[in-house]
Formats: structure tokens, sequence, C-alpha cells
């Protein structure tokens, strides 16, 4: 009995990691598409240019993996989540975005699939 519920916490838990927590799923991202100063401050933690929020801490942390596999463990609620925010950074940023970029991706390795992954819809 107990090797199967081990078992079963096991399965449980490689399931679950095959996706980030959905714990953000539901974040508003609207105060940071319509407040240029609450978008700028979490592009600024980003860029450890200035603190962070907990969340903006949260996603900080998930960045380079998420860039690398342009993401491949986003949920699909996320993945919607993210390409506003990035599109946002991206009209009304665009050197903050370049320098972004250039801070997670500086051997250019994964721009073409990450760019092919905000052009899907």
């Amino acid at each position: 009995m107990m090797s199967k519920t081990i078992f079963i916490i096991t399965m449980t838990s490689l399931v679950s990691s095959d996706f980030y927590s959905s714990r953000y799923d539901d974040f508003d991202v609207q105060p940071l598409l319509e407040n240029d100063r609450i978008l700028l401050s979490y592009t600024k933690c980003f860029l450890d240019q200035g603190p962070c929020t907990p969340e903006a801490k949260d996603f900080k942390k998930v960045i380079p993996e998420a860039l690398e596999t342009s993401c491949g463990k986003c949920t699909p609620k996320q993945k919607e989540l993210i390409k506003k925010v990035i599109r946002a950074v991206m009209d009304s940023h665009p050197e903050a975005w370049d320098q972004l970029v250039d801070k997670y991706d500086k051997e250019k390795k994964y721009r073409d699939n990450f760019n092919k992954f905000l052009e899907e819809q």
C-alpha cells in the first residue's frame, strides 16, 4: 500500500512539473498594460535595475527557461498573458525590450524560436 501511495505522489509531481504553477494564471495584466509606471517597474526588476514585487520576483525566476523553451512549460493562459505583456514592452519601450533580450539571450540562441512563439495566435 505504501509503495502505491509513493508512486501516485511521484506521478502527480512529475505531471505537475510539466507546466509552471498555475498560481498566476489569473494574474491581472491590465494594470501593466494600462499603467506605464507599473510596466516599467516590472521591466526594471527583470533587468536588475530596480526592486521586485513578489510576483515579479517569481516571474523573473522562470524567464531564462521560458525563453529557452519558447514558454514550453507555460499553460495556455500563461502564454496569452506573457504575449500581451511582452508586446506592450516591445511597443512602448523598445529599448527596454532590447535590454531584456540582450540580458536573457546574449548569444542570440533563442530569438528566432521565441519570436515565432510571440507571433502564434
